[in-house]
């Protein structure tokens, strides 16, 4: 299974949304809380290709985007592919 990263804030209700629809699904995550952490913020900026916005989510090494992203993707059925393909 590939390493989900959820980027977050503790006011953020679409990262709680994430985060609950992640877990309710059995789906491990690690959370990356830039609540007050310029440089934690930064980082997701970098990685996210611009991003500043939270959540921002991440499987393996692919940007997936927010949580509407991740629910569109599932919708699609593609989500359960990506997160279960082989890490490169």
């Amino acid at each position: 299974m590939q390493n989900v990263v959820v980027y977050t804030t503790t006011s953020c209700s679409f990262c709680r949304s994430a985060k609950a629809w992640l877990t309710a699904r059995g789906v491990p995550y690690q959370e990356v809380d830039v609540t007050g952490d310029d440089a934690a913020r930064q980082g997701l900026v970098e990685r996210s290709g611009g991003h500043r916005t939270v959540p921002q989510i991440f499987v393996g090494g692919l940007h997936v985007g927010g949580y509407t992203d991740l629910i569109a993707l599932d919708a699609a059925g593609k989500f359960t592919p990506l997160l279960d393909a082989t890490p490169a």
